[in-house]
């Protein structure tokens, strides 16, 4: 494979995960990620600064599209209702690929705590962007922190349902973020 071929950044996060599955990250080096994912050094870091960052690759899409959601929800929404629509729209953004990769990804993290701590990053990054333009619709700092934080939970909640689930369903990922959204709605409402 070429290494001007397009695809890249894909093919590194993939080789990336992987590498970290099969070997852990501290003993992944970038020149193994960049020659499994059939690129250079150079190309490598034209789109990361590190390997680090390869776990929160798309995550600027993400945030965009969480905020565009929120945004663009009614002005009758409720703070839930206007995250609903952020995850919704978001979730237009996960590919088949990002199905495929979940698991690997998950394992990967679960083995290092470095990249724990990126995730655990990401997560409060998601959570600010959602919690920035629900108060910009004018809801309560609280209450947007609050609706945002559930909402990164249903997130990950229903991610990793879909991508570790049965792979002959046809269900987009929405389909399983908005059930986890209306648990926990459900659940927040029991704690009195």
């Amino acid at each position: 494979m070429g290494r001007w071929e397009p695809g890249a950044r894909e093919r590194l996060v993939v080789a990336a995960v992987d590498l970290f599955t099969e070997q852990g990250y501290d003993a992944t080096t970038v020149a193994q990620i960049a020659e499994r994912a059939g690129v250079t050094k150079s190309t490598f870091f034209r789109h990361f600064p590190d390997k680090r960052e390869l776990l929160v690759a798309g995550q600027e899409t993400l945030s965009r599209l969480l905020t565009e959601g929120i945004a663009e929800a009614p002005a009758t929404a409720s703070p839930l209702e206007a995250v609903a629509a952020g995850l919704e729209r978001a979730s237009t953004a996960m590919s088949p690929a990002s199905r495929e990769l979940g698991p690997r990804l998950k394992a990967a993290v679960a083995a290092s705590t470095e990249l724990q701590e990126r995730d655990a990053l990401k997560n409060v990054s998601l959570a600010a962007a959602m919690t920035t333009a629900l108060v910009a619709r004018g809801v309560p700092e609280p209450t947007a922190a609050l609706a945002s934080a559930l909402g990164v939970l249903a997130f990950k909640r229903g991610y990793a349902e879909w991508s570790e689930g049965d792979r002959d369903g046809e269900g987009e990922l929405a389909g399983f973020i908005l059930p986890a959204l209306d648990e926990l709605r459900t659940a927040s409402a029991s704690l009195g």
